[in-house]
């Protein structure tokens, strides 16, 4: 089953209430805002998701697009193009110890320069995760707080048109546990981006 993102009805409307009087007006005009409020209807769609027995699941859909050490954890960055789900998911079970706004740049989400771009830190028991806005995308909606308890695929929240989200895995993971590299497709809750090796 697929719903809708919270906030698609205020992106969604706005061409579809002005392709009626286009219709009359311009029809080529009207077909085009008909066009643009069908795709704002897909972007924003919130397919269900079931996560696989174990280990840490992607935050989002996208490409991988990050794989870097830093101070001895792994981290892991997903690019989502326009057309990917932008519902964001938990990688990990946890509770929420904080949720942190930065302002910054719009860079391209693909970009290296997009780490100085606003995002969210979410910083959870198990991981941290971040939602980093692109150059287009300057929306981020959270769904969780400080206190919140999470489990493993929940939604956490979603950004608005391209971006980038990225998952810092628990101290214990390294790189031999990734199942994935740069370039690679993955699918929120869904693909296992690393497991614990025996």
């Amino acid at each position: 089953m697929t719903g809708l993102a919270p906030g698609s009805r205020r992106f969604a409307l706005p061409p579809l209430i002005a392709a009626v009087p286009l219709a009359v007006a311009a029809p080529p005009l009207g077909a085009l805002a008909v066009a643009v409020g069908l795709f704002v209807i897909y972007f924003f769609r919130d397919p269900d998701r079931s996560p696989p027995p174990g280990g840490v699941v992607a935050p989002a859909d996208g490409r991988v697009s990050v794989v870097r050490e830093e101070n001895g954890r792994v981290r892991v960055g997903v690019f989502l193009n326009v057309t990917d789900v932008h519902v964001l998911r938990a990688p990990l079970d946890g509770a929420v110890e904080s949720r942190t706004h930065r302002p910054g740049a719009h860079r391209p989400a693909f970009s290296k320069d997009s780490d100085r771009n606003e995002r969210v830190d979410v910083t959870l028991d198990s991981c941290e995760l971040s939602m980093i806005a692109g150059w287009f995308a300057r929306r981020i909606y959270p769904y969780v707080d400080a206190g919140d308890e999470v489990a493993r695929g929940d939604r956490i929240g979603h950004i608005a048109f391209g971006s980038r989200t990225d998952v810092l895995l628990p101290a214990e993971y390294d790189r031999d546990d990734l199942l994935v590299a740069e370039g690679d497709t993955v699918r929120a809750a869904e693909t296992v981006v690393a497991l614990r090796n025996p």
